[in-house]
């Protein structure tokens, strides 16, 4: 080779677009996770107890193992060990007592971050190091939490007003109650990404999450709230017993309401995501991404079931 001729580098290949091809073996993936997921979560749904709350511990590390990794990618350090054992924590005190029992348990976590941050050698990033740990228990940790409560409502209200409140409350009303609550958040979610991939044109939080469009949004409030009324109809079918504790007035409002807050949920999430510079929080379950990216609407949703739930019930108690 001479010296005049010039030497050749090799350019990196470029990435290729997302064909309708790729896009259909995506949604492929998606369908597949969600057959096996969804009648395993029902199963442990109804078997209850400490099968239940192993689950949702479970949930809880992973989602929030994933969580810490987003702030690792922004180049803090989270009090990992700490942060995952609080996490854990919270589902099991939430099983023996109540949500507010949980949320004394957070002070002491917020306590015990702190003094944990005060033993570290290196004391830089101490401000992001100790508030991103204390989030991430707070977000995953003690809003998943309520899955516990909500499941054990019977005997949560039972403990709050006495058992008058708790005798029309069928003791495994937990079970319609999360399974409502939870189709609202799936099928707002389903319904948000079909009516999106369908009608989409105008761009919901572009700078968030540019594929959302308010069409899918509006697709997936009108879908979970709809799909929550059909629950509510099917449970009052087969066992009537266990969802006899409002009406389809206040299923609808309740499922349109979750589908709401689920969309949100999603948009936080991404957020998050975005600011880590992250697509997925994780790559755990095939077309879905990981833990933190299927809970991420159930941690709004959840919350908002129970105390929802709990207004409705003390109105009960205090109108009687």
């Amino acid at each position: 080779m001479s010296e005049s001729t010039p030497v050749l580098h090799p350019q990196p290949p470029t990435p290729l677009p997302e064909t309708a091809e790729r896009k259909r073996s995506n949604l492929s993936r998606r369908v597949i996770t969600a057959a096996i997921l969804v009648p395993a979560v029902i199963w442990v749904i109804v078997t209850g107890g400490l099968v239940y709350l192993a689950v949702v511990v479970g949930i809880t590390l992973l989602g929030l193992r994933e969580f810490y990794q987003l702030i690792e990618n922004k180049g803090a350090d989270p009090l990992v060990g700490p942060g995952l054992a609080a996490g854990a924590a919270l589902p099991v005190v939430a099983h023996v007592g109540d949500e507010y029992h949980a949320t004394l348990l957070m002070t002491a976590v917020l306590l015990g971050v702190m003094v944990a941050q005060l033993r570290k050698a290196q004391i830089r990033e101490a401000l992001a190091s100790v508030s991103g740990t204390y989030f991430g228990v707070f977000y995953v940790g003690w809003l998943l939490s309520h899955a516990v409560v909500l499941r054990n409502f019977h005997d949560v209200a039972q403990r709050k007003w006495g058992w008058a409140a708790a005798a029309p409350i069928h003791p495994d009303a937990g079970i319609f109650l999360m399974i409502f609550c939870l189709t609202a958040v799936v099928l707002s979610d389903a319904g948000a990404f079909f009516a999106g991939r369908a009608y989409g044109r105008r761009k919901l939080a572009p700078r968030i999450s540019p594929q959302k469009t308010i069409e899918g949004a509006l697709g997936g409030v009108l879908v979970g709230g709809a799909g929550a009324v059909l629950c509510k109809g099917v449970f009052d079918f087969f066992w009537p017993e266990l969802s006899g504790l409002f009406g389809y007035w206040m299923a609808a409002c309740l499922g349109t309401s979750i589908a709401i807050v689920a969309i949100v949920g999603d948009l936080v999430e991404s957020l998050l995501k975005r600011d880590a510079a992250r697509k997925d929080a994780g790559d755990l379950l095939p077309g879905m991404g990981g833990a933190l990216d299927r809970i991420d609407s159930s941690l709004l949703g959840i919350p908002l079931m129970y105390y929802a739930m709990l207004s409705y019930t003390y109105l009960r108690v205090i109108g009687s």
